[in-house]
């Protein structure tokens, strides 16, 4: 059999690429070693965490690191929770596929912090005290005296979390798997994992890489969650956002400085038409002897235009080709005359005599944006199934509403708000958020659009651009070992929120259900078994379940960010200032929130065949959400009666 490596992308100038290049190599060894040197980092935080919470109360420890995060400790945990794996892997991808119009999508991040936690931040850390809760169930329960309230807001707390853990898994497989791509022994469990997978269903729809990588990431997050629950998730969240954010400049500035400055990228850019989607035909003259097996990303230049396989393609031994090949095809002149084919084509001809052809089957053009120079500069950007472009004037109006409403509907932002020590710790988190999202997310708007021109080609995975442009940057500049921080970068961001989510999933389980409903008087230590092994099967759940997630990590974010905000944002602003909001009220909110997101989702599928949800004029669907449930939370509370003991105890200067 004739095989080779996922070969690397080739520019006019091929110097630092192509098969064995010693710039690529180094550089995939230093972020090998930066990973190794991060993880375990990571543990010993987990160590320490571990023991600086022996002696105290486990719950209250474990869950809420026993409420006493100064500003920098709170700040960053809440930063570094929000930039996720869709803020490194999933909005890169974005950028890189529609253009500058990603600037409009993400600016509603900038005054996040500002609503997030000026909104609720106060108020649910007095009440949280008050009534001595770790969870937001709990606090919903408390505050109406309520079992079903706090049941209703687990399960729907469980649905989304859920899913939004998927993306975060999905995320650090990717990012390692462009780690270790160069690395021999990885290569090798990689190509066993994927002859050990072919006959088992569900697992064989994944690479072997991919699975291989999703494990490794998936035991480190759960083991060092496990050990150190909350302290060591905020201590590590403290140390991923200074990765995150230095990652992210020296980023900034490589870019920049390769492509030529700003103005270089933009007229670059300026000339750039969208790519076509087709099938192609690999035809091997003459037959191969032996079975020929082309990566991935191939390239293959013909009659002047460059073409990229979108998956690994296999001509069997004796046969002549192999169809129904998806391909990428560049459509940008520019690019067209400075790639060129990958050596593995030269090699075959060259060592066996083997010459490659490819011939087009059926080409599909962008709905959005085909053929036309300047549309990844310009509003709505261009869009593969989007006949009005990607992101129309209210589409981007919605998100700028979506985006910081959202996150303060976020039940992991909820609980950071109920771990900080004082009001003033408040305050200067909230302009120490502010100021670290805008250096990040208007920086990444910035790299990636120079990525569009440095990285033809990453259509065909969109999600690896992130990972794979910091291996380029730093080749490029012949710092090779400074790939290894700047992949850090991404990666701290899936960790960060991983080890969140996957401890507020524990915290839904062990103290919402078993703890208030099952058994109330169960020991510490029950409670603490109970908790490491929720975690551990949750974690397992999730990683069977990413396997096979959607093209674009970005969908599930969304998804799931949507569903949480739709479901608690306003059953928990009305539970905090309205003393005439019922448990009644809370329920209906919460499930009229709820079924119009899987609604809208529902038919966003039967109509576009996507994992997303419809627009129904124009309006980002979260509007909708939020609408539906206001309507029902104020309407069923209006027609109940509120308990006074109740009120009276939660608002007593209305009694």
């Amino acid at each position: 059999m004739i095989r080779w490596k996922r070969p690397r992308r080739r520019t006019a100038d091929p110097k630092h690429y192509g098969k064995g290049s010693p710039m690529m190599h180094e550089a995939s060894n230093s972020a090998l070693i930066a990973f190794v040197i991060y993880t375990i980092a990571v543990f010993a935080l987990a160590v320490l965490s571990n023991r600086y919470a022996r002696g105290k109360e486990f719950v209250g420890e474990y869950f809420l690191g026993s409420r006493g995060f100064g500003v920098w400790a709170f700040a960053l945990t809440f930063a570094a929770t929000n930039a996720s794996g869709g803020s490194f892997m999933g909005f890169p991808a974005l950028i890189y596929t529609h253009g500058w119009s990603l600037a409009f999508w993400i600016s509603g991040f900038m005054v996040l912090p500002l609503l997030s936690m000026g909104l609720i931040g106060k108020r649910i850390n007095q009440v949280a005290r008050h009534c001595d809760a770790v969870t937001i169930p709990e606090i919903l329960g408390a505050r109406y005296g309520s079992k079903q309230v706090g049941l209703v807001a687990t399960a729907l707390l469980v649905l989304f979390m859920f899913f939004y853990l998927l993306a975060q898994f999905k995320a650090g497989g990717k990012i390692l798997s462009v780690l270790l791509a160069d690395e021999p022994a990885f290569q090798s469990l990689s190509a066993g994992v994927s002859r050990i997978s072919t006959n088992l269903p569900w697992i064989n729809q994944a690479s072997g890489d991919y699975l291989v990588c999703l494990v490794v990431f998936s035991v480190a997050v759960i083991v060092y969650v496990v050990y150190g629950g909350f302290r060591a998730v905020v201590w590590t969240d403290v140390m991923q956002g200074i990765v995150m954010f230095v990652g992210v400049v020296l980023m900034l500035v490589l870019a920049l400085r390769q492509i030529g400055g700003l103005e270089s990228a933009t007229r670059q850019m300026a000339r750039m038409t969208p790519p076509e989607h087709g099938q192609a035909t690999v035809r091997s003259d003459p037959p191969a002897a032996e079975e020929i097996v082309l990566p991935k990303g191939t390239w293959i230049k013909q009659s002047g235009t460059a073409f990229r396989l979108a998956k690994l393609t296999v001509i069997p031994r004796g046969r002549a080709s192999a169809a129904n090949v998806p391909v990428l095809i560049i459509t940008t002149p520019e690019e067209n005359d400075k790639l060129r084919s990958d050596d593995v084509i030269g090699e075959l001809e060259r060592d066996f005599g083997i010459a490659l052809s490819l011939s087009i089957q059926e080409r599909t053009p962008y709905a959005s944006g085909a053929g036309q120079a300047g549309v990844y500069l310009t509003n709505p950007g261009p869009s593969v199934t989007g006949e009005f472009g990607f992101l129309a004037i209210g589409t981007a109006i919605s998100f700028f509403i979506f985006w910081p409403f959202g996150a303060t509907g976020q039940p992991a932002n909820m609980v950071r708000l109920m771990a900080f020590k004082s009001s003033r710790t408040l305050r200067v988190s909230i302009v120490t958020v502010s100021v670290y999202y805008a250096v990040i997310y208007l920086s990444l708007v910035v790299i990636f659009c120079c990525g569009r021109v440095l990285l033809p080609g990453m259509e065909i995975d969109p999600d690896r651009t992130m990972p794979d442009l910091a291996t380029r940057l730093t080749a490029n500049a012949g710092v090779p070992w400074m790939a290894g921080l700047l992949v850090a970068a991404p990666f701290a961001a899936v960790m960060s929120s991983v080890d969140s989510f996957l401890l507020l999933l524990s915290s839904s389980v062990v103290r919402d259900i078993y703890q208030q409903h099952i058994h109330p008087g169960a020991p510490e230590r029950t409670l603490k078994r109970l908790s490491y092994a929720v975690t551990l099967v949750v974690g397992v759940i999730a990683v069977l379940m990413v396997v096979n997630p959607p093209t674009y990590l970005q969908d599930l974010i969304v998804f799931a960010s949507g569903g949480l905000a739709a479901c608690f944002l306003v059953p928990m602003v009305l539970t905090l200032y309205w003393s005439r909001m019922t448990s009644s009220g809370t329920i209906a909110g919460m499930l009229g929130g709820t079924l119009m997101h899987l609604g809208l989702t529902c038919w966003g599928y039967i109509a576009a065949g996507q994992f997303r949800a419809y627009e129904f004029l124009g309006l980002n669907p979260f509007l909708w959400d939020l609408a539906a449930s206001f309507i029902a939370a104020i309407g069923v509370s209006l027609l109940g009666r509120t308990n006074p003991l109740r009120t009276d105890r939660f608002f007593p200067n209305q009694a």
